[in-house]
């Protein structure tokens, strides 16, 4: 069976996580909300899938993470970029250039 399905979908919300923080820090909803905004709605990004792929990316050193307070009050984890996260945001740009690259030239063939 192949990984490729899933690592790309992956993929897909690591670069969309990033790029939302490229602005600046947020805090779990506001990422999920800049999410929205730059998809144009095409993307919904639920806390059950969020989480677990920021936990991964802070693990993975791409993120670092604070605690404050949000806009209503209430403690929150904010998100920030790393340096190597910057670097990880330039590889997956680039990955999916290539990628909508290669979907192009397929539909140019058929």
């Amino acid at each position: 069976m192949n990984a490729e399905p899933t690592s790309l979908l992956q993929g897909t919300l690591d670069l969309l996580i990033l790029k939302s923080l490229i602005a600046g820090e947020m805090h779990g909803l506001g990422i999920s909300r800049r999410i929205q905004q730059i998809t144009g709605g095409t993307f919904v990004v639920k806390p059950g899938s969020l989480f677990p792929a920021v936990h991964r990316m802070e693990e993975e050193g791409w993120i670092s993470s604070f605690w404050g307070e949000s806009e209503n009050n209430r403690r929150a984890k904010y998100y920030r970029l790393t340096k190597a996260g910057r670097k990880q945001l330039e590889a997956e740009t680039e990955r999916w250039g290539r990628i909508t690259w290669a979907i192009a030239q397929a539909l140019e063939a058929s």
